[in-house]
């Protein structure tokens, strides 16, 4: 039995009888009325799920006109109410005319049994299917809105930023695939976010895709996506991050960090514009505007056969370089005001400020972790201020070999994160020699990386 409600209106008792025993045992709720002029009222007093409605309650009058009034007005009160017509006349055009005027169905008198049920289940599968699709567009909208208003703004006044910025807004509007290219930390998503939010699919989904977390045995099924029973764990069916990005804007960062062999797959699907699911053998088109980021030198990489080089011009249609913090002059300070406020509302410290020390340490702090280790300093000294002032004191730098680095770890963690920061600074984010420095492998390390947000 279904959990769906029904509500049968014919003016035979003899009719509105055997449809509530036939039905009982399909519906949780049969209810009958033997006048129409009743409908609406009992609509509004009961949630139904579908009205099988006669076609002619006047003696005399078979020309099914009374039917299509009512469904019309069903309609009026609740579009989604499937409707589904009795009558003992076997008109064609009849038929058309209500189909066209929103009736999910059409059955004659005298019914089969098995017949009458399957119309009314598979006309109730139909609106709930349509229900689920329209719940899932306004919940895809509305969640893109979400995250293109709650994501951070590009902030800055200096002369390269304005230069990018004017570049943003020119390539935003075309379907260019982009490559973002920059530090560690200097802002390359929030680049990406804004060419969405200037975009026309600005109004569809952005999907981000960390590709050096993604392991190369779950490469496709996380990027094309599986079907059922794909392989051992594919439980069910899962949508890949492409299909997902169809119609909006699909931004794969760390894309540097790609095994040849997954260039390989990356490459197949961006030339045809299409993705095979693992366990499937059909195409699916997809629409997608691409970006992609790095922080490694990809031309240095083709030539040392890392990178494909066919791959390097598919997504670099248009570059864009994103400058290091330390390269932005003013613009130091206006990012710091700006996380000052954010913090200071999120953890309710009320009217915060620097002292003119703070806002001279800050500047001329050499920001190896650029904006994202600016944020995390600003959010650190709000969390720790006492008094409604943030000073020089409450950012704990000295100088090593020239170069500005935290000190007074309290934790083995600050410890860590620090001797990080420290060696990508001396070897401006190459991965390996880093890791043989620190005595740990690449891909611990760059977890580590990810795990501190650096």
């Amino acid at each position: 039995m279904s959990s769906e409600k029904i509500l049968i209106v014919d003016d035979h008792k003899r009719v509105r009888v055997s449809l509530q025993m036939l039905l009982q045992d399909e519906f949780e709720l049969v209810n009958t009325l033997s006048n129409p002029k009743s409908l609406l009222s009992e609509l509004q007093s009961c949630q139904y799920d579908i009205v099988l409605l006669d076609m002619n309650f006047s003696a005399g009058i078979n020309t099914g006109n009374e039917g299509l009034f009512w469904m019309q007005e069903i309609k009026k009160q609740n579009a989604d109410l499937v409707v589904v017509l009795l009558t003992a006349y076997g008109d064609v055009e009849l038929a058309v005319n209500a189909i066209k005027n929103g009736a999910s169905d059409f059955v004659l008198k005298p019914w089969d049994n098995n017949k009458l049920i399957i119309t009314l289940k598979t006309a109730l599968k139909l609106r709930n299917s349509k229900l689920k699709i329209q719940k899932l567009e306004s919940d895809k909208r509305e969640l893109s809105k979400e995250l293109n208003h709650n994501q951070t703004e590009i902030i800055g006044q200096s002369k390269v930023m304005m230069d990018l910025k004017k570049v943003i807004s020119k390539v935003a509007k075309t379907d260019a695939n982009v490559l973002i290219l920059g530090e560690h930390g200097s802002g390359k998503e929030v680049v990406a976010r804004e060419m969405h939010r200037l975009s026309n699919r600005c109004e569809n989904v952005f999907i981000s895709v960390d590709m050096g977390a993604i392991s190369e045995s779950l490469f496709e099924s996380e990027l094309f996506g599986h079907e059922k029973g794909a392989f051992t764990d594919a439980k069910e069916a899962k949508i890949g991050r492409f299909e997902l990005a169809s119609g909006g804007t699909l931004f794969l960062d760390e894309i540097g960090n790609l095994s040849l062999e997954m260039q390989a797959k990356l490459l197949s699907v961006l030339q045809c514009r299409q993705v095979t699911r693992v366990g499937d053998h059909k195409a699916r088109n997809i629409d997608i505007h691409l970006l992609c980021a790095t922080n490694k030198n990809l031309e240095k990489m083709v030539e040392e056969g890392s990178f494909r080089e066919d791959l390097l011009y598919r997504i670099n249609t248009i570059r864009l370089d994103v400058p290091a913090l330390r390269d932005r002059g003013g613009d130091i300070v206006l990012l710091a005001e700006y996380f000052l406020l954010k913090y200071a509302k999120k953890y309710n410290k009320g009217k915060l400020r620097f002292t003119i020390e703070a806002r001279d340490k800050l500047r001329n702090y050499s920001w190896t972790g650029n904006v994202r280790e600016l944020q995390h300093a600003v959010e650190k000294a709000v969390i720790l201020s006492e008094q409604n002032m943030i000073t020089s004191d409450d950012f704990l730098f000295k100088q090593i070999n020239g170069q500005a680095v935290r000190i007074s770890p309290k934790s083995f963690e600050e410890m860590e994160k620090q001797m990080i920061i420290m060696a990508m600074d001396r070897y401006k984010g190459n991965l390996t020699h880093m890791a043989k420095e620190l005595g740990v492998t690449r891909p611990t390390l760059y977890h580590k990386i990810k795990k501190y947000d650096l």
